[in-house]
């Protein structure tokens, strides 16, 4: 059974990253669906889930953070590969490096 908030996801998905590669939305989908992001809005569930995906997935962030980078810094390291897959992914909305992550 598909919950009402599943396919609010699923929608804001398709509008959000319409190119992006099957495998790569549904891990986005399934990380936006999981316990810890229950409480937030479909939107933003999706976005922070989209974000941390790309960035674990498609930039060197975990490297510089086993190399001693802060959280902040290497956020700040990642920004622009971060983007690039955004665009690849013809997304609607890209990263703001000055825009703080909750």
């Amino acid at each position: 059974m598909t919950t009402h908030k599943q396919r609010a996801i699923a929608k804001a998905l398709t509008a959000l990253l319409p190119a992006a590669p099957f495998a790569d939305a549904e891990e986005i989908r399934r990380a936006a669906t999981a316990p810890h992001m229950k409480h937030l809005p479909p939107t933003i569930a999706l976005w922070l889930a989209t974000i941390a995906y790309i960035r674990h997935t498609y930039t060197d962030y975990d490297s510089l953070r086993d190399e001693g980078y802060d959280k902040d810094s290497a956020r700040h390291f990642t920004c622009d590969a971060i983007n690039e897959k955004l665009a690849e992914w013809n997304a609607t909305r890209y990263l703001d490096p000055n825009e703080r992550e909750e």
